[in-house]
């Protein structure tokens, strides 16, 4: 029924991304309870960490190459894939839920005709039929679903797939195949990308501390900045923060933010609105801190600190220096 599965592997400054790690452990997983065969693709030019994949199930990559693949295109990559899958028979295409996959994966479900389905946190095999299942209604549900189609395309939610457990080394062959430039749908071409030196990216992280309202200025953000880099964590902010300038975009969590599933979020005067809500819900560990003991963030908190949080935030910083380093 699952005639292969192609695990779609990141590639971000020729390097691989740990979410595609993610996906290609949850490929490897489906692979032997279906009992079925499983490679990687990834699409670029030099690929400086190719080898980190053998420690995640895939024994057989694919390496499209040429030199104007380097940063992302929508057009050439999802052309790339689609007509990969097709001309080989893989009908169960696998993407992490990365701002990339997220722009990625619809294209290539289109091109093949696939059902798709977004931000799965679980891939069941029940009765001879596969089971995804995802958040809705801004995480305040779950749904279960399956797709009839002969091509399904999934995205993984980050963080939802551990990369500690063993067993999945293996000896990973890599097939480079040069991509002439007559067979590329390049319609636009991405020179550069800046990243934030020093600062992990939120969709990335492991911890998170998020500012909101309640931190009352931009100034004040210094202290969640200290806490993160004790713990090597990242900084987010809610939608309110960032629509006031006082945090960039790209730390903002919540639907019409990034989606995040760290093993600890902390949550710093957000009141939690069902839009914040929708992009954090799913982190291992939820810490609030508010000065409302109301407020609905401590509804689905783990621990809860009801007070002032820029009285808190200093004597946290001070407890966790006792303990880190």
């Amino acid at each position: 029924m699952y005639n292969k599965i192609l695990v779609f592997l990141e590639q971000r400054n020729d390097e691989i991304k740990k979410q595609s790690l993610e996906a290609a452990r949850k490929g490897f997983q489906l692979s032997k309870e279906l009992n079925t065969e499983l490679i990687g693709i990834v699409v670029g030019n030099e690929i400086k960490n190719l080898n980190i994949v053998s420690e995640h199930g895939l024994e057989k990559v694919i390496h499209l190459k040429n030199s104007k693949l380097k940063n992302y295109s929508s057009t050439a990559y999802s052309k790339l894939i689609s007509d990969f899958a097709k001309e080989n028979n893989f009908n169960l295409l696998l993407f992490s839920h990365t701002s990339m996959g997220k722009d990625l994966a619809p294209i290539v479900a289109a091109k093949l005709k696939a059902g798709y389905g977004a931000d799965c946190v679980s891939i069941t095999f029940k009765e001879n039929n596969l089971i995804f299942e995802r958040p809705i209604f801004a995480g305040k549900a779950i749904m279960n679903f399956s797709l009839n189609s002969e091509f399904k395309v999934l995205t993984i939610r980050p963080n939802t797939v551990s990369l500690t457990e063993n067993g999945y080394n293996v000896n990973t062959n890599v097939e480079v195949i040069e991509v002439p430039e007559s067979n590329l749908d390049l319609r636009s071409l991405t020179v550069d990308y800046v990243k934030s030196e020093g600062k992990i990216d939120v969709a990335e992280a492991d911890i998170i501390i998020s500012g909101g309202r309640g931190m009352k200025g931009p100034e004040n953000f210094y202290l969640l900045e200290e806490i993160a880099q004790l713990l090597n964590g990242a900084v987010g902010a809610s939608r309110a923060v960032v629509d006031a300038g006082w945090r960039p975009h790209s730390e903002q969590v919540g639907q019409t933010g990034k989606t995040v599933s760290p093993k600890l979020y902390i949550a710093c005067g957000i009141s939690g609105a069902i839009q914040h809500l929708a992009g954090m819900s799913s982190a291992r560990c939820i810490v609030a801190i508010n000065k409302d003991k109301d407020a609905p963030i401590f509804q689905v908190a783990d621990y809860g600190i009801v007070g002032d949080v820029l009285e808190i935030l200093p004597v946290l910083k001070e407890e966790l220096k006792k303990y880190v380093n």
